[in-house]
């Protein structure tokens, strides 16, 4: 594999010496070690994808190996080596993990079939991964506003380096998407990308959550849990709402960022994770040191990069950018209803203060969709659906019959207009950019006596 390494475990010169030969014709990049100290240390040096390993080194137990290697690097296929064989070390061997078991004297061409194989499931993990990438990259950094194409070039220069990141945005500016940008973009994409909100979790929750905890540590913990720690080796750790994470707890972490070590809950096994860590907030940390609610140190380890992410209503350029953007993911759905905004529509749009950022823009524009009486939008409707609280009156994050409420919605809209030109079918109809028979026809399927009008 391109930059990354098999290690060769064996105490025997000769052996080592052989497999290296063996493995380097065929193109791979190999390191070889005679001791378990030896192979830990290069597993923390080098990005390794399989390692060969005795199961007889001296004075050492290959077993014991196998299962550390396996918990600390599970992502790392092991094939075990052996000159003694037997059906039972086996099977042992391959319970613990290992992914295949070889017997002495080695075969070269034993030897090729089996990277081989384990190149093709690790080809196979990595394609999952990038479906996964794409899957979980159900949103694109939309916007052509200098802010955000210099935040487009920082995020790839910064992917390219394991540097330590805070993004800082008020809520609903996109700082998760930025962080996912960020691990796809960097050496670790093909490992995962792990996410906890300190803000949303309770604080005696989150160290559980971070660092896992062993099997009877405290009530109801009736299994092992690995932590976010141990998930993300390899890959990326985000941490959102950074500053809302309890002192304590800060300095707990401050610590495994400097080690790269750490205790389950309950367990005395240190244990070793290799994770970029970025973070996000929607506060000032430097205020929040000053009032004693975050660490200095911590805030000095975690802040080698930040990046300030605009609100929307400094990026106003990009508005129309995002509504087709958020248009075309409705039209993808299947259930698109508009066809086209009129410029005062946009206008407004762009003009609106948007405390809730991109999130709120994409909730409005969602909404226009599922409530719009007509394909063309205007103004005097988005007004209506923003500013005079119709989410107050049906709740639509709970409603269960899309096409009542649809109903509901429209006949007051019907009504409002209606009252707005002094019940003028002509200008109601022209106002909802609907034909006037279309109207009356609702008027009737409303039980809206217009007779009276």
């Amino acid at each position: 594999m391109e930059n990354e390494y098999i290690i060769v475990c064996d105490d025997e010169y000769d052996i080592r010496t052989l497999m290296k030969e063996i493995l380097e014709d065929e193109g791979n990049k190999v390191i070889t070690v005679s001791t378990s100290e030896e192979l830990f240390t290069a597993m923390k040096i080098y990005k390794v994808f399989c390692v060969f390993l005795d199961i007889i080194l001296e004075n050492e137990n290959g077993i014991v190996i196998l299962e550390k290697l396996k918990k600390t690097y599970p992502e790392v296929e092991v094939i075990i080596i052996s000159g003694h064989g037997t059906i039972d070390l086996a099977v042992k061997a391959t319970k613990l993990g290992a992914f295949d078991f070889l017997t002495k004297p080695l075969k070269i061409d034993l030897i090729l079939q089996t990277i081989k194989k384990v190149n093709y499931v690790y080809s196979l993990k990595n394609e999952n991964l990038t479906l996964k990438n794409l899957n979980f990259m159900t949103d694109q950094f939309i916007g052509e506003s200098s802010q955000i194409k210099k935040i487009k070039d920082l995020i790839k220069l910064v992917g390219k380096s394991d540097s330590k990141v805070i993004i800082y945005g008020e809520n609903g500016t996109g700082k998760e998407l930025v962080a996912r940008l960020i691990h796809i973009n960097s050496n670790r994409a093909n490992c995962n990308f792990v996410e906890i909100n300190c803000a949303a979790i309770p604080s005696n929750l989150i160290e559980s959550e971070l660092f896992g905890y062993e099997k009877g540590a405290f009530t109801n913990a009736f299994s092992q849990k690995k932590g976010l720690f141990e998930i993300a080796n390899k890959g990326t750790l985000f941490l959102d709402e950074i500053g809302d994470m309890p002192l304590d707890l800060q300095s707990k972490l401050l610590r495994v960022i400097q080690d790269g070590k750490f205790n389950r809950i309950g367990g005395i096994e240190i244990i070793s994770s290799d994770v970029r860590i970025i973070a996000a907030t929607n506060k000032n940390l430097e205020e929040a040191i000053k009032n004693g609610n975050f660490r200095e140190d911590l805030y000095y380890r975690l802040n080698v990069i930040p990046i300030f992410l605009p609100p929307l209503r400094e990026r106003r350029e990009d508005i129309p950018l995002l509504i087709e953007y958020f248009i075309s993911k409705i039209k993808n759905s299947g259930d698109l209803r508009i066809k086209s905004f009129d410029p005062d529509s946009i206008e407004y749009l762009k003009n609106y203060p948007w405390p809730g950022n991109i999130r709120q823009l994409k909730n409005i524009i969602d909404r226009i969709n599922i409530l719009t009486p007509s394909e063309y939008i205007s103004k005097e409707f988005v007004e209506e659906v923003i500013e005079k609280g119709y989410k107050k009156e049906y709740d639509l994050d709970n409603a269960e019959d899309l096409k009542t409420l649809r109903e509901q919605f429209e006949k007051e809209i019907i009504l409002n207009r209606l009252k707005k030109f002094n019940y003028n079918i002509t200008k109601t109809a022209q106002s909802l950019n609907i034909e006037r028979t279309n109207l009356y026809k609702k008027l009737k399927k409303y039980g809206i006596d217009f007779d009276d009008f």
